[in-house]
């Protein structure tokens, strides 16, 4: 059976390459809305309702458990998604902030203890306009860990930049929000990656950033928690190792572009 992967254009790629590889024989479909990107400059209710939409294709493609791999979507659309719209008794959709939270808290999602101290102080948010706005990430965070100051940084143009192969460009900008927040927050305890087109720009991030701050980037990170809930959850596995790509978009523009960053042609079918 095959795995949902979405994204709202091509920074879930990133988060697919991981699953792909912890998961070898596991299928996975991508879709990505190249035609509506990129969400973080959108008001909510578009979001939400292109992330409606982008589920429901999945869904089509027999895909029982699918992906937000966009943290935009994820901060704005998935807990009215998961509570007002989706019957989870025949299928799941999971985000990408929980795998970090419960990275960052060492905390289990399913423990509801009250929050405690887990030795975490502060935590730089890199994320889009959209992730920023929504407070999703603070928000959640808060239900697991006392006392943790979450500074954002809405990261204006970076998608934008990566989305159009400007990869010197998108490393500037990326240097320049780092700079943004560290006159606000200058040695951030951790920093997390709250875009899944970001890591494409990691060591951008990295070097700009205090040598002491540990760097969180979600594909590794989600990976390995999509491989713990399949663990428990068997009956969303199944495959060869089969990936298949969908765009919205002009699908050997998307391609072409998918393959100068990603390193390797894919071949991507209209949705």
């Amino acid at each position: 059976m095959a795995i949902g992967v979405f994204d709202s254009g091509l920074g879930g790629l990133t988060v697919l390459r991981a699953m792909a590889r912890r998961l070898p024989e596991q299928d996975f479909v991508y879709l990505g809305d190249n035609a509506n990107a990129p969400y973080g400059r959108r008001p909510p209710r578009e979001i939400h309702d292109l992330t409606i939409a982008a589920v429901k294709r999945l869904f089509r493609e027999e895909c029982s458990l699918v992906v937000l791999a966009c943290n935009t979507a994820s901060a704005v659309a998935l807990h009215d998604l998961q509570t007002d719209w989706l019957d989870p008794t025949h299928r799941r959709v999971l985000g990408v902030f929980v795998p970090v939270i419960e990275h960052l808290t060492r905390r289990d999602w399913g423990d509801d203890s009250p929050p405690t101290h887990t030795g975490l102080r502060d935590v730089a948010l890199f994320a889009t306009p959209a992730t920023v706005v929504s407070g999703a990430f603070p928000r959640e965070l808060k239900f697991r860990a006392r006392d943790v100051k979450v500074e954002p940084q809405a990261c204006a143009g970076l998608v934008e930049a990566i989305e159009a192969g400007d990869m010197d460009r998108a490393r500037g900008v990326a240097r320049e929000h780092v700079a943004a927040l560290l006159s606000r927050l200058p040695v951030p305890q951790s920093a997390v990656l709250g875009c899944t087109h970001y890591p494409l720009v990691e060591d951008a991030f990295r070097e700009a950033l205090p040598a002491s701050t540990t760097l969180v980037s979600q594909p590794d990170v989600v990976a390995e928690s999509l491989a713990d809930y399949l663990r428990r959850h068997a009956r969303f596995a199944g495959g060869a190792g089969v990936l298949r790509f969908l765009t919205t978009g002009d699908a050997a523009a998307v391609g072409a572009s998918a393959a100068r960053f990603m390193g390797e042609p894919l071949a991507f079918e209209p949705a």
